[in-house]
């Protein structure tokens, strides 16, 4: 025995109960219920702080079942009024377990033969309403329904029923078929997952994959508690054997639940749920269990999946009860209506979110984590970002009215402008009808999804001009215009699309270590800037390319002698342009428009808010980079002559690099921290975080960066995070000097080919260490530098290219050793 003697009196005359299971959840309100009209005495596996006798047992062994029973009845005597047999196992996965067999079937066989024994006035099993075959809705299951479980939990619990017929022996029964238990504060794990995926707004809320017209009935604990008091009252006028129904007698459907939970959780009165095929339905259940695993759901941060396959098929299922045996036998009648509790069920989850998913086990959402890491209270925080959501996005929802008429423009587009080409004049139709109805899905501030649907759409309407290489110039001018203005409307106005509440609502602008902000407007503009130059650079080309514009202004270089067509003209007309499947220069200026969008996307935040956009958007500009490179070093040496145009195109692109890199360590640090405190990578990644809040931004008043004067901003905007100290700029120069050797020292051949290639790369190693957070590249060129001693002697060279390429390497060695000045801090990165 647990508990000590002194639960025993030896003058007290009560009854004594024995519920096995009794320090457990339902156990202790029963007790709690009979306490003071009888004697209870407990029999579990272990006394959980009782405050009534517990003599512990573990119910799959006979040896343990009878010493407990031996003490107990040293203890208390042989008579007992009422045993109330409540211990089972019960899991929700619907695999078939052991335990069924042996706790539920076996130890009820066990107990009942150790019972006998006793002069035991009354058993009362605690059974489910699941045994019963389901009927439909309109009608009602009472005791005559055929026994016909579905499941494994309530087929052992039909097993065990089975068994108290068969051998109860002298012992007078009643089995109670219980309803679903809840309260105020938990509930069946149906309805409380139910719940959970409302309040998340799960995309699964919407969906069912039954008659959502079904329902289950329900059985508050305390109407619960008055069934088994009244059993226990009446066990003298009660039928020697005998099963009773207990619940609310009504059942209310799954879409009329969704809709009251929908209200009272959100204030909306109508929750659409929508028929998914069964078929459809499993397979998405089992593939979800299948991954779940494998790839930690960013969510639920990797808890198992509630649906299961085997529920699909239940999903018709339909419990309503006719109680009128318990009204005859018990006098009972429920108290309690879930529909008229539902309010006080919805207040207790809002008071405290955290608790109510622990106590009804239920994996909580991500964000309840991070709130708490933040010293955030969940419900708050989300009430919060729900009412600035709703005012952000209803002073933007002007730009989702635009995408509707931009809609209608790629709609009529075809036939105005007399668009040739089949596919063409389709797709724009198409495209045009798919941004009507995802931006009217966007005027509601809920389907934040649907602006990114009308981002995709625009990125697309960007492409299928040239992809189609349509001969119609101003289908190309319309489709790249309207399609940025699609995709700037859709994801660049307010609210920030994405971000988690905990990441938009709390942390700092300034990364941890950090003297700036690097996703300040300050810090993204200069790249904006130089990709509008690369991106008219590249739609000039374009046209020219796709036959819009019949020549192209160079004015430097000429082409080969044999070919009327200037240096650019030669270029972009070469067999390594006509090597892309389309105009290359029009995929380049898709990509400009794509890093100009991406740049405008998001808050002065989102290096912590949208990490996945931040290092898209560094990852973006590095083919452009690599390609302009490439492009810079083939001009001379394969295609044998220059473009001015490509050039200035190539020089953006290079100035660009150094502006990208300090956002993206940024982020790379934030994330590090992130999963170093525990939180799911992939969820960081996808929808941000809170973080440390430096002491310097601690109780500081938001500052507009642009409420300063116009130097000032200026200088934000060209030397935040980039400089270029005199050892980098001398480096550079000598890149340009070898870049044009041909035209400086006269070189030729083989070696004006390496002097070439070799300036091309010094100058990209300076382009990546003007950023002061990948200064150390520039030990890069001490290998260009020993490069430049060995060509002379590799390639023909004459005696002053020899010298110059010599004094050359010497001077790049010499100047990549320098250290040069910092002038910023990068946290953790400063010792590199």
């Amino acid at each position: 025995m647990s508990a000590g003697s002194t639960f025993v009196t030896v003058t007290d005359t009560r009854p004594v109960i024995l519920i096995t299971g009794g320090t457990g959840n339902l156990g202790r309100s029963i007790a709690r219920a009979l306490g003071p009209d009888y004697r209870i005495v407990a029999l579990d596996r272990m006394a959980h702080d009782a405050d009534i006798p517990v003599f512990e047992f573990d119910i799959r062994s006979d040896a343990s079942v009878e010493l407990a029973l031996y003490r107990f009845r040293d203890m208390f005597g042989e008579r007992i009024a009422s045993v109330i047999h409540l211990i089972a196992f019960f899991d929700f996965s619907g695999e078939d377990d052991p335990r069924y067999q042996s706790v539920n079937v076996e130890g009820t066989r066990r107990l009942l033969s150790s019972l006998q024994r006793f002069d035991v006035g009354q058993f009362v099993y605690a059974s489910t309403m699941l045994v019963h075959a389901p009927c439909s809705p309109g009608e009602r299951i009472d005791e005559r329904q055929p026994i016909d479980p579905r499941w494994a939990y309530p087929k052992s619990k039909a097993a065990a029923e089975e068994v108290v017929r068969a051998e109860h022996g002298k012992i007078p029964y009643v089995i109670l078929r219980l309803a679903g238990v809840y309260d105020e504060r938990t509930m069946v794990p149906t309805v409380a997952n139910q719940i959970a995926r409302i309040y998340e707004r799960e995309f699964q809320s919407y969906f069912y994959s039954g008659s959502t017209l079904v329902g289950q009935s329900m059985l508050h604990r305390e109407d619960m508690v008055d069934a088994f008091r009244r059993a226990v009252e009446r066990r003298a006028e009660l039928p020697l054997e005998t099963a009773i129904l207990i619940g609310e007698p009504d059942a209310i459907g799954y879409d009329a639940l969704q809709d009251k939970l929908g209200y009272h959780l959100h204030g909306k009165d109508d929750w659409p749920t929508l028929r998914l095929p069964k078929f459809l339905a499993a397979a998405g259940a089992w593939m979800q269990g299948r991954l779940e695993p494998l790839i930690p759901d960013v969510i639920d941060q990797g808890e198992e999946p509630f649906i299961r396959p085997f529920m699909v098929g239940m999903a018709d299922d339909h419990y309503a009860l006719d109680i009128r045996r318990a009204r005859d036998l018990l006098g009972w009648e429920p108290r309690h209506r879930l529909t008229d509790e539902l309010p006080r069920l919805i207040a207790t989850l809002k008071a405290d979110p955290a608790d109510w998913y622990d106590a009804n086990r239920v994996a909580p959402p991500a964000w309840f984590g991070e709130a708490a890491g933040a010293g955030k209270n969940a419900e708050l925080l989300r009430v919060q970002r729900k009412t600035r959501l709703k005012t952000e996005h209803g002073a933007s929802r002007w730009a989702h009215f635009v995408n509707i008429g931009l809609g209608t423009w790629l709609l009529t587009q075809p036939a105005l402008i007399d668009v040739s080409e089949p596919l063409l004049r389709r797709s724009e139709m198409a495209l045009g009808v798919a941004l009507i109805v995802c931006a009217v899905l966007a005027l509601s501030w809920r389907a934040l999804w649907a602006r990114w649907l009308c981002a995709g759409i625009g990125a697309v309407v960007m492409a299928v001009p040239f992809v189609f290489s349509t001969a119609n110039a101003t289908a190309y001018l319309s489709d790249t215009l309207v399609g940025a203005l699609i995709f700037g409307f859709a994801v660049c106005t307010k609210p920030e699309p994405g971000p988690s509440a905990v990441a938009a609502l709390t942390g700092p602008s300034v990364p941890l270590g950090w003297s700036y902000n690097p996703s300040a407007w300050t810090q993204r503009l200069p790249i904006i800037v130089l990709a509008l130059i690369g991106l008219y650079v590249s739609r000039y080309l374009a046209g020219y390319q796709l036959g819009y514009i019949s020549e192209i202004w160079d004015p430097f270089f000429a082409g080969s002698p044999s070919d009327p067509q200037n240096g650019t003209e030669e270029i972009i007309t070469s067999s390594v342009s006509k090597a892309w499947p389309v105009s290359d220069a029009a995929v380049g200026g898709y990509a400009y428009l794509l890093e100009i969008l991406t740049g405008i996307v998001g808050s002065r935040m989102r290096w912590r808010t949208m990490p996945w956009l931040v290092v898209l958007f560094g990852l973006m500009i590095a083919p452009l980079g690599i390609t302009s490179i490439v492009f810079i070093i083939i001009q001379p040496v394969i295609i044998g002559t220059w473009s001015t145009i490509a050039l200035i195109g190539a020089a953006a692109v290079l100035v660009q690099i150094p502006y990208s890199l300090d956002e993206l360590l940024a982020t790379l640090q934030f994330m590090r921290r992130r999963i170093k405190a525990g939180r799911n990578w992939l969820r960081v990644l996808l929808f941000g975080d809170t973080d440390e809040v430096p002491e310097s931004e601690a109780d500081q008043p938001f500052q507009d960066e642009f409420d300063r004067s116009p130097g000032a901003v200026l200088k934000s905007m060209i030397g935040g995070g980039v400089s270029l100290p005199w050892a980098l700029a001398l480096s550079a120069l000598i890149g340009l000097f070898l870049l044009f050797t041909r035209l400086t020292l006269g070189a030729e051949g083989n070696m004006a080919d390496a002097d070439h290639v070799i300036g091309a790369l010094v100058l990209t190693v300076i382009s990546i260490a003007a950023a002061e957070v990948a200064r150390p590249a520039r030990y890069l060129n001490v290998l260009l530098g020993c490069t430049l001693f060995i060509t002379p002697f590799v390639f023909e060279a004459s005696l002053v290219g020899t010298l110059a390429s010599i004094a050359a390497g010497a001077a790049l060695i010499l100047l990549s050793v320098c250290r040069t000045p910092i002038r910023e801090r990068y946290g953790n990165w400063n010792p590199y």
